[in-house]
């Protein structure tokens, strides 16, 4: 994976396999289509389990959340090389959701202590459907070798 002294990013395959690690994330069924410097786009293949109301048959909207929250913060692994924590996050939901989702992340600002990235959400017409932002804790500079 890279690092911020590093200029040379991590593939989606590498970056795909890093975020499957996590249970969550397989349950939704992820898949990394593109990762560039500060970027992100994830597709989430549908689940039965994430519909709110089957008579609308649409997304509850705590799917919806969650994949703004992670694409916003792997928006940052081209940069810290994983996930980071979660200090803040804000959703906004524009239209009932159904089917694969798309999911787009981008850094706003890379900060020492502190990043933001947001991120966008589109369902399988290109329909934007939610998105927001979140503010991301940055990892410890590792000290240098021999210190």
């Amino acid at each position: 994976m890279s690092d911020p002294q590093n200029s040379a990013l991590p593939t989606a395959e590498e970056v795909e396999a890093r975020l499957l690690r996590g249970p969550y994330h397989r349950w939704l069924g992820l898949s990394v289509e593109r990762v560039a410097d500060g970027e992100i786009v994830l597709a989430a293949k549908f689940r039965d389990d994430w519909v709110v109301n089957p008579e609308g048959g649409y997304i509850h909207g705590g799917i919806l959340a969650a994949l703004v929250d992670l694409t916003a913060d792997w928006a940052l692994v081209s940069r810290t090389g994983r996930g980071v924590p979660t200090i803040d996050l804000r959703v906004d939901y524009h239209r009932a959701a159904r089917g694969d989702l798309r999911a787009v992340g981008k850094v706003v600002k890379f900060g020492r202590q502190f990043s933001v990235s947001e991120a966008q959400i589109f369902d399988a017409e290109g329909q934007l459907v939610a998105s927001g932002r979140g503010v991301y804790a940055m990892p410890a500079p590792k000290p240098p070798a021999g210190a």
